[in-house]
């Protein structure tokens, strides 16, 4: 069996171990009884799916109607000998419009997702946040714990607060080191994000991810020099005790919380 050499430019790390790659595979419903239907399948999107070691599995289940994108072309030849009845795109998944692969309807996410793009695939995945009602899948241990953290740890930051106000995430499993091949440098950890019940933000959402970012872009300042380009040096403003703490003290909430603040103060400037 040909197989496909894993590039170093492509982030790729390919999964030996089956049992891990089979519990990987059963996260995208796995606990989830509402998303597996009697008579209608879960339509499942994998990112990246390399030499198809998810892929396998995945096929496997009845419940699931699989669709696969691959930007490797040597992985995409692999898999169409490997996986005929596979449905695959070659393609980037950061430059596909998802709507054209899923006109309609929900779909969830899942892959073993290169560690140099896993937030760029996150971001992307918020974009699509009230049609993906689930995504799963593997990552860096470092990017999983900032994903998972919760306010007040050093690991909470941008990643954290964007993807919890939309989802509920949930740090399923570490996977060590000598499961791939080649082995990465680091530690690797399965996450699983479930979207939440909150379908807006009572703010302006643009808004809001420009405060966060803004706000972690200097995390070891108080949010009065950090904001303070958001609303102007010296507004009365920046006097609320909101804006003494530091970024990795507040809660999504709070984020709501203070954005709206921001708001009124600019619309108060528009009148």
């Amino acid at each position: 069996m040909q197989r496909v050499h894993a590039k170093k430019f492509l982030g790729q790390h390919f999964l030996k171990d089956l049992n891990v790659a089979q519990r990987i595979a059963e996260t995208t419903y796995k606990g989830q009884s509402d998303q597996v239907p009697s008579t209608e399948k879960v339509r499942v999107l994998e990112i990246g799916p390399g030499m198809g070691v998810l892929t396998q599995f995945l096929l496997k289940d009845p419940n699931i109607q699989l669709t696969a994108i691959e930007i490797d072309r040597e992985s995409v030849a692999y898999l169409k000998e490997w996986y005929p009845e596979l449905h695959l795109i070659e393609g980037d998944f950061l430059k596909l419009d998802l709507n054209i692969i899923y006109p309609d309807g929900e779909f969830n996410v899942i892959g073993n997702y290169p560690y140099n793009i896993s937030s760029q695939i996150f971001f992307k995945i918020l974009d699509y946040k009230d049609r993906i009602p689930l995504c799963s899948g593997m990552i860096q241990k470092e990017v999983a714990e900032r994903i998972a953290s919760k306010p007040g740890k050093k690991a909470y930051g941008i990643l954290s607060v964007l993807l919890q106000a939309y989802y509920d995430i949930e740090y399923l499993f570490t996977v060590d080191e000598y499961v791939f091949n080649p082995p990465p440098k680091v530690k690797s950890a399965v996450i699983r994000m479930t979207r939440n019940k909150r379908r807006r933000l009572d703010c302006d959402e643009q808004l809001f991810k420009t405060v966060v970012k803004t706000a972690f872009n200097q995390r070891r300042k108080q949010m009065r020099n950090s904001l303070q380009q958001l609303v102007g040096k010296g507004n009365p403003i920046l006097e609320e005790n909101i804006f003494t703490l530091r970024p990795e003290q507040l809660s999504v909430d709070q984020f709501v919380e203070l954005t709206k603040m921001i708001e009124n103060e600019r619309n108060q400037d528009i009148l």
